[in-house]
């Protein structure tokens, strides 16, 4: 049976492959972009199964009649994909205010206004799934993003506490943590701050100017993540976290390894924070 998804930032990377790919296996799909115009080849013929929608998912109005409009066309909404999103790099003192307001007004806000906005439709429904484009760097942090990589914490801690909120009525929740694809998220899509202090030039500054370097040239394919993205949300007990790239499983497991030494090394401690239990 088909679903209809609801994909938010289509205009390019993972939106866009993961809009064509849904379209490919069957499913109907609305194509979301801040400039529709940027979309409507996705949609052309392919009139009766998808359809485009402009959307800024830091207007709440246009969140509304964004929702509104797949709703008329499709009459349901079985998969929301929360993608629309931007970078940014620049080491945590010598980030502008400004710019990281402005990434957690997408990467957080919009996602969390967007994910209100659907919800009553899938309760409704008694079924749905929530798919949220998160990041490795939502699990393990790096130099030069590390706002970046704090939207991404964000977004993976929402979802956690969103799948555990909605499993009893029927909404699945799946966060997806890529590494390196060749999208443009290290391209157009990640703005520089314009403080630059040297002092940072050994660790933000040589990761900066390492992502920027392999932006087109990075390992992940966004055609085969939009297939793995489809088969998770197909699949009868879908992932909570799905990594998607070798160096997301290793960073992943690393982080693991990190988190496991500091707590074992510092049990005592910890435990011993407590009343005595005789105390409590």
């Amino acid at each position: 049976m088909s679903k209809v998804w609801f994909i938010t930032g289509c205009s390019t990377g993972f939106g866009r492959e993961l809009s064509k790919q849904v379209l490919a296996t069957g499913n109907k799909v609305v194509v979301t972009a801040r400039k529709v115009a940027d979309v409507q080849d996705i949609v052309a013929g392919n009139e009766a199964n998808a359809i485009a929608v402009t959307l800024d998912v830091t207007k709440p109005a246009e969140i509304t009649a964004a929702v509104a409009a797949a709703m008329q066309k499709f009459g349901s909404i079985d998969v929301l994909v929360n993608n629309a999103g931007i970078g940014y790099f620049g080491a945590i003192e010598e980030s502008e205010d400004d710019a990281v307001r402005q990434m957690f007004e997408i990467n957080v806000f919009g996602l969390a206004k967007m994910t209100q906005e659907v919800l009553p439709i899938m309760r409704k429904q008694r079924s749905g799934h929530v798919v949220n484009i998160a990041s490795i760097g939502g699990l393990r942090s790096f130099p030069a993003v590390g706002f970046y990589n704090a939207t991404k914490y964000a977004v993976d801690g929402l979802s956690e506490a969103l799948a555990k909120e909605t499993a009893h009525l029927g909404i699945k929740v799946t966060i997806v943590c890529p590494s390196g694809f060749r999208t443009d998220w290290a391209g157009r899509s990640a703005n520089d701050s314009k403080i630059i202090i040297e002092d940072y030039a050994p660790t933000a500054g040589q990761n900066k100017s390492n992502i920027r370097g392999y932006s087109g040239n990075q390992p992940g394919d966004p055609v085969r993540a939009a297939k793995a993205i489809v088969a998770a949300v197909d699949a009868e007990n879908p992932p909570l976290r799905l990594l998607l790239g070798e160096a997301a499983l290793k960073g992943a497991r690393a982080k693991l390894d990190e988190l496991k030494h500091d707590f074992d090394t510092w049990e005592a401690t910890t435990v011993g924070a407590d009343f005595p239990k005789e105390e409590q």
